[in-house]
């Protein structure tokens, strides 16, 4: 006879989950020992108002930050200006005994619930934000749902960061932020030398929105050669707004006398992103017609090129659409992502066609 007839008093006390729970205990143990200490070092060196503010005032007198220091938008007829996020993380930075981020609390269902927060160790205060994200981008052909990782991880960022600006701003006293934005506009006052490059630069940074050279001469009332410091500052404004998605390309330019302005609106007036929709498509068929006559080269935004590539039914649409990547107007980082997410889309198609 081998049959077991003793029952194992072991038998309920499972150690896997044991294990799982120590493993949690130890891990909130550090997370709890880890703020403690940061705390408890805070008060033991204190800031130094003073010598923080020489640290952030020497940081705004770089071109590279004071560029991108402001952003810029519309609202009810008056323009608003204020700190972009690269400010606000140098300020929450030089500012010290601080800690700032964004994190991903769960996803599920194609949406993500996210949490910005910064903390002032030496204060103990804390500003929190908590936001949710839908995996979904908008196009002029409607939308589509993201799936790949890195897309999903982008547009969190690109919410989170808004989020994690309005908390750090909260923390810092309002003097030493607008102290700051002031030592970034005399250092670009100073600094932005208007030449040929640094138009150039402009044009086809704003063409990666759909901006045109004559729209933006239309704003500033002159050609781009009369292109003064002042207006070269209020510019990379309104393209931080438009990077940071603070803004959008018609609450600042018109098309005026472009072909794209003859386009009838939508029936009852439409609203804004209809028209801007309308004006867009006109745009693209003037292009395609000027370019079948011969008369200019064909050029295309990185919006387009993307539009078209997400909107190919047929692998043979998606190649003629990576045929137009070199043709984007911008810098070869934009041309590079497009390639990407070819051979992203192509990747799909030849797992639909197995």
């Amino acid at each position: 006879m081998s049959d077991v007839i003793a029952a194992n008093p072991f038998d309920s006390q499972p150690s896997q989950p044991a294990a799982a729970g120590a493993l949690i205990a130890i891990e909130q143990s550090k997370a709890i020992a880890e703020v403690q200490a940061a705390l408890m070092y805070a008060r033991a060196q204190p800031r130094d108002p003073r010598r923080a503010m020489d640290k952030i005032l020497q940081d705004c007198m770089r071109p590279g930050l004071a560029e991108e220091a402001t952003y810029q938008y519309s609202r009810g007829g008056n323009d608003i200006s204020g700190p972009s996020i690269r400010l606000a993380e140098t300020l929450a930075k030089r500012w010290g005994n601080m800690e700032a981020g964004v994190k991903e609390l769960s996803r599920r269902d194609g949406v993500s619930e996210c949490l910005a927060y910064a903390w002032d160790y030496e204060t103990n205060y804390r500003d929190v934000r908590t936001f949710t994200v839908r995996h979904w981008r908008d196009t002029k052909q409607g939308g589509y749902a993201l799936r790949d990782e890195r897309d999903i991880y982008e547009l969190i960022a690109n919410y989170g960061a808004r989020r994690k600006r309005a908390c750090i701003l909260a923390l810092i006293d309002g003097d030493v932020v607008e102290t700051a934005v002031r030592q970034c506009e005399a250092t670009l006052a100073t600094k932005v030398e208007v030449n040929d490059e640094l138009i150039a630069q402009m044009i086809e940074r704003f063409a990666t929105f759909g901006v045109t050279k004559e729209m933006i001469e239309k704003r500033i009332q002159r050609h781009m050669s009369a292109l003064t410091p002042a207006l070269a500052v209020s510019l990379k404004r309104i393209y931080n707004s438009l990077r940071d998605g603070m803004s959008t390309p018609a609450e600042w330019f018109e098309v005026g006398d472009d072909p794209a302005a003859n386009v009838a609106q939508p029936a009852g007036g439409g609203s804004r992103a209809e028209t801007v929709k309308s004006r867009m498509k006109a745009k693209k068929g003037a292009k395609a017609a000027a370019a079948s006559e011969g008369s200019v080269a064909p050029q295309y935004t990185y919006a387009d090129v993307a539009d078209r590539l997400k909107t190919a039914k047929t692998k043979d649409e998606l190649d003629a659409a990576a045929d137009l990547v070199k043709s984007v107007i911008g810098d070869e980082a934009l041309r590079t992502e497009l390639g990407e997410l070819y051979s992203t889309l192509a990747a799909d198609f030849e797992k639909g066609d197995a």
